[in-house]
């Protein structure tokens, strides 16, 4: 089985952030630290390059694919943030319809900014991540 492309590093979070060129990003992405910091209980730890991910758990899929990631976690990408929030089930998926305005892929949310959301659904939409990801696989 090939070795996972990302993992988590020692990489400086805070030196991450403070690197982001657009002043919006940058304050997004620490009210979004505080907001996953509060929510998992974990502090903020780089996940790859660009991921700043909020506690950890190991998974092993039917297909035998495994390996460790962020139970939440985002990315401040140039044309929006991807949140890692969400499970992909359609049963949670009343909670996504709740944010406001976003765009998705499988369970990946992107959002322009996060004024365009709603942060209180954003947080029942993390609870829930938690509790489905502590409920189905290993937290680390």
């Amino acid at each position: 089985m090939p070795k996972n492309k990302t993992e988590f590093t020692d990489e400086n979070v805070a030196a991450f952030i403070d690197a982001l060129p657009d002043e919006k990003k940058k304050a997004d992405s620490l009210v979004l630290i505080e907001l996953m910091e509060n929510i998992s209980g974990e502090k903020a730890k780089m996940f790859g390059p660009t991921i700043v991910g909020f506690g950890e758990y190991y998974y092993k899929y039917d297909s035998g694919h495994e390996g460790t990631a962020p139970i939440l976690g985002f990315s401040p990408r140039k044309a929006a943030f991807s949140l890692y929030v969400f499970t992909g089930l359609e049963m949670h998926m009343p909670l996504v319809e709740k944010l406001g305005k976003f765009t998705m892929g499988k369970a990946c949310i992107y959002v322009k900014k996060l004024s365009d959301i709603d942060t209180a659904a954003l947080q029942e939409l993390m609870k829930t991540t938690i509790k489905f990801i502590s409920d189905k696989y290993q937290r680390l």
